[in-house]
């Protein structure tokens, strides 16, 4: 008698083997948590250059978009400093996160040091000059950040600011 196909025996350690390679290579291919962040990371760079970008346009109308410290209100009651008509850091975290809090709409975690885990959607440390943006879970010190370095000026020449991603271990 001639064979024709596969026996059921083979069949079926054909089937457990592609779920053995399945198993153990999908996490490799498929990293959602990952993907997430840096989306997340994504996300909070286009809000904060947006946010930037319609305040900075404040400020010109407002002619004050080549002074340093200079409060904008943006509605009735409500005010942000800027440098260089862009959103300005603070050396206090407390003040950063004020001044962020009314330009994005939305709430930051004060991170104590840079290896603090963030508890929040979003932490945050800054310098006078540089603010580090974390997701949930990360530490500001970690390769998951946004950091933004705000406008300067050198020899009258005024840097805009900068948005830069580090993703590498989101």
């Amino acid at each position: 008698m001639k064979q024709q196909g596969f026996t059921l025996i083979e069949l079926v350690v054909v089937i457990i083997i592609l779920g053995i390679l399945a198993v153990t290579a999908a996490p490799k291919f498929i990293n959602l948590q990952s993907d997430a962040r840096q989306s997340t990371l994504a996300g909070m760079k286009g809000a904060l250059q947006g946010a930037n970008s319609l305040v900075f346009s404040k400020a010109a109308i407002d002619g004050v978009e080549t002074e340093s410290s200079q409060d904008v209100e943006i509605a009735t009651g409500f005010s942000i400093e800027l440098d260089y008509g862009y959103i300005k850091s603070f050396a206090d975290e407390a003040e950063t996160i004020s001044n962020l809090e009314v330009a994005l709409d939305m709430s930051f975690e004060a991170l104590a040091a840079a290896d603090t885990l963030t508890t929040e959607d979003w932490g945050v440390r800054s310098t006078a000059t540089v603010i580090t943006f974390v997701p949930k879970g990360k530490a500001s010190d970690g390769d998951c950040r946004l950091v933004y370095t705000a406008a300067s000026e050198a020899a009258d020449v005024i840097t805009i600011p900068s948005y830069v991603i580090v993703d590498t271990d989101c």
